[in-house]
């Protein structure tokens, strides 16, 4: 069961940070594109990757399923401890990175559609944007790492049970 969980979690959580990593990809060429077409990018492009879309429920399915796991591996402290520490990175993501840079820049962005009237400080909420999606990427890219660290630590925790248990005893 628990190296289920663990295949489940490490999938959400490296299709999440495939998203946020794409947004860091694009950054670049975006940062000469006119007023306009960012706009429309925005507004048109992106507005497929939230929810109804299965894109918007990744991410905190996958939060979720972090946490799940460290219940399961709960007996192993190294195991326990990178699990949560990919979680806490995946909570800083979403909720506390997005709604603090992307949301508002998001709503934005989507309000400048509606009334035709960009703002007049765009390029700031641009960077906003952009860079929230950057930090947003460092977390997922740790969480992944994390993941990934916890399944040796859980190899070697395991290999290291089994040599033990069936290891001759010399002690007398």
């Amino acid at each position: 069961m628990l190296r289920v969980w663990q295949t489940i979690a490490i999938t959400l959580v490296a299709l999440t940070m495939g998203t946020s990593f794409a947004h860091v990809l694009e950054w670049p060429a975006k940062l000469h594109y006119t007023r306009e077409f960012y706009l429309r990018l925005q507004t048109s492009l992106y507005a497929y990757w939230g929810p109804p879309s299965i894109t918007g429920f990744i991410e905190p399915v996958a939060v979720l399923s972090v946490f799940f796991l460290a219940v399961l591996c709960s007996r192993r402290p190294v195991t326990v401890r990178l699990t949560l520490g990919a979680a806490v990175c995946l909570l800083l993501a979403f909720p506390v990175v997005f709604f603090w840079r992307v949301a508002p820049a998001n709503a934005t962005f989507f309000h400048a559609a509606r009334t035709e009237i960009l703002p007049v400080d765009w390029n700031a909420w641009r960077m906003r944007w952009e860079t929230g999606h950057a930090i947003r990427f460092v977390l997922h890219l740790i969480a992944f790492v994390l993941l990934v660290l916890s399944l040796t630590s859980e190899r070697a925790y395991s290999h290291a049970k089994r040599n033990s248990s069936t290891a001759p005893d010399i002690t007398g």
